[in-house]
């Protein structure tokens, strides 16, 4: 054998080695589902030994992997990198599931209203790409404020009592508005609103929700904070199955944070706490920028 042909045979096993698929878990948050290119674009945590946290977009080799897959669901995949393509495989939606005692108690709760209620319209929440029935409240200012006059705009919603004492929970979730406010300070008012909807009434009249809007440093006019009538308000909440229930002068509750896009569709609805303040901000660029072809863009 010349001895250039045996240099080969002998580069090769190691070279086998170097081209071998490398495999990685993967958790995010999706931002984007292309059935049709057989994509999803995801806002991903670091991934150890491979890449930061960043915004990527992947490849599925099955388009039944990506049935279920909405903006804003929990996923775990694995990622296939090889020398010349990459691609997601063996994706699963992460429930949301806490070990934490509100939602966990709230949850239980709204099992037994069912059980107990069959009709009851908690029951009925709005599905992904439904549009969103028009609503009036009342915001800090004690000015009345209906979704339909942000037509042509993004709209964030969350849902919260000023006198929640758990730090991940309420508190949690306006801090994620404030930093929202920060990111999108060009779009506020122009192109994104964000709308802070109380489910205790009652406590939380215009006064106290001005004070609390004090906490951000929330603009009235781009971040409203809203209350109203017990009924208007549970009608909100139904929508995006928000549940609560009085305990004590306290309130269990369960968490949610709903994008609504520029012709009020409702796009995402978060549950929970398990995702990051710069996922959130990831999936509100996606709706503000649908056609944005800008991916990988490291946190």
């Amino acid at each position: 054998m010349k001895p250039l042909a045996m240099f080969i045979l002998l580069l090769l096993p190691n070279a086998g080695v170097c081209w071998a698929e490398k495999q990685y878990p993967v958790t995010g948050i999706v931002l984007k589902v292309n059935q049709s290119h057989k994509t999803l674009v995801v806002s991903c945590e670091s991934i150890p030994g491979y890449m930061n946290a960043m915004v990527m977009p992947f490849e599925v080799h099955n388009v039944k992997d990506l049935d279920g897959l909405t903006p804003g669901v929990e996923v775990n995949f694995t990622l296939v990198v090889g020398m010349e393509s990459n691609y997601a495989e063996h994706l699963q939606i992460r429930q949301y599931e806490s070990v934490e005692q509100d939602p966990l108690a709230a949850r239980r709760l709204k099992l037994l209203d069912q059980l107990t209620h069959p009709g009851s319209t908690s029951a009925r929440a709005l599905v992904i790409g439904q549009r969103v029935p028009n609503f009036t409240l009342i915001d800090q200012n004690s000015h009345r404020v209906t979704l339909s006059q942000f037509s042509g705009k993004v709209v964030v919603i969350n849902f919260i009592y000023t006198s929640c004492a758990l730090p991940n929970f309420c508190f949690r979730s306006s801090n994620n508005f404030g930093v929202l406010q920060k990111r999108f300070k060009e779009s506020m008012g122009k192109e994104l609103i964000l709308l802070t909807v109380t489910f205790d009434p009652r406590h939380d009249q215009p006064d106290v929700l001005a004070r609390y809007a004090g906490t951000w440093k929330a603009d009235p006019a781009t971040w409203h904070f809203l209350a109203g009538p017990v009924p208007d308000i549970q009608h909100v909440t139904n929508l995006f199955g928000m549940d609560y229930f009085p305990n004590e002068g306290l309130m269990i509750h369960s968490l949610h944070t709903a994008i609504v896009d520029r012709r009020r569709r409702l796009v995402a609805n978060i549950e929970g706490n398990r995702f990051t303040v710069e996922q959130l901000g990831d999936l509100v660029q996606t709706v503000l920028r649908p056609h944005d072809g800008r991916q990988g863009n490291q946190r």
